[in-house]
């Protein structure tokens, strides 16, 4: 099966009109992107949905960036992370419910891969590490892609993955000709995201083809790995993806550098389960 079969087309079709939050993130965006709009003008714009700001202003104050409570208003966030972070978040919190309802864990393993990210981002000290983080949040939405759009054939997938002795990456693209990582690279770039959001997405999987934006990339590929490896999304898998060297050798990754990140990630994700649970069970209240 190839990339121009039917099936990828619904597949893409179904990416262009996935739900998000029309009004709120496309006015965002727009402002953005004229640079012309103030930080308090942004602010209102995303104050206008009280229960998307309020999403917005827990995820900043999670475990995910350690500010813990620091950051009080929607224009204090614009102001110390960006309207790129800021606008990545809505979007976070918009998807929160179809990633809950269709795909079990992943807004968990989510949450997992970006506090993960943020840790080796930091020991690396890589700019811009909301951002990465951010990321880190959105890697997997080809996931929920594809399963709105085949719901039956991802069922077909996990067996094929478990009985095959192979990645879910690998089964996609053998029975779909396509996998979950480039329909999310569509999915960012249908958002407007700005590249180097949409890199780490797509290639994710696939490190040695992200060309601008390789060590974001590398980040969000070795934080998916120890995330999978440690089960903290309650999934245990009998086949985990190998690190690719590509990223290795982006990040210039050491033994000692990476205990020293799981280490630390393990004290993090414990305050992110916390955290996880908190926005599911207080999900959809203002």
């Amino acid at each position: 099966m190839t990339a121009s079969t039917p099936e990828v087309g619904g597949i893409f079709r179904t990416a262009e009109t996935l739900p998000t939050l029309p009004g709120v993130v496309r006015r965002l965006t727009l402002m953005a992107d004229t640079g012309t709009a103030t930080t308090e003008e942004m602010a209102r714009v995303v104050n206008t949905d009280q229960v998307l700001a309020g999403k917005v202003l827990k995820l900043v104050n999670s475990a995910l960036f350690g500010f813990s409570g620091r950051i009080a208003t929607v224009s204090g966030a614009i102001i110390l992370l960006g309207v790129n972070v800021v606008k990545s978040l809505a979007v976070s919190s918009a998807v929160f419910e179809i990633m809950e309802k269709h795909v079990l864990g992943l807004w968990t393993h989510s949450m997992g891969v970006a506090a993960a990210a943020n840790v080796l981002a930091t020991r690396l000290r890589l700019p811009d590490v909301e951002e990465i983080a951010t990321a880190g949040l959105l890697h997997d939405i080809g996931k929920v892609v594809v399963k709105l759009t085949y719901p039956k054939e991802t069922e077909r997938l996990d067996g094929l993955a478990e009985s095959g002795g192979i990645t879910m990456v690998e089964a996609e693209r053998q029975h779909l000709g396509v996998d979950h990582a480039e329909i999310g690279g569509r999915v960012a770039k249908h958002w407007r995201l700005p590249d180097r959001l949409v890199e780490p997405i797509a290639f994710h999987h696939d490190v040695a083809h992200s060309v601008a934006h390789r060590q974001r990339t590398a980040v969000i590929h070795v934080a998916d790995i120890l995330i999978r490896g440690s089960a903290f999304d309650g999934t245990v898998r009998t086949t985990v993806p190998t690190l690719d060297p590509a990223a290795w050798e982006s990040l210039d990754l050491n033994e000692a550098l990476l205990e020293t990140v799981i280490e630390e990630m393990e004290e993090r994700l414990v305050d992110v389960t916390s955290f996880s649970l908190d926005m599911q069970s207080g999900h959809g209240r203002s």
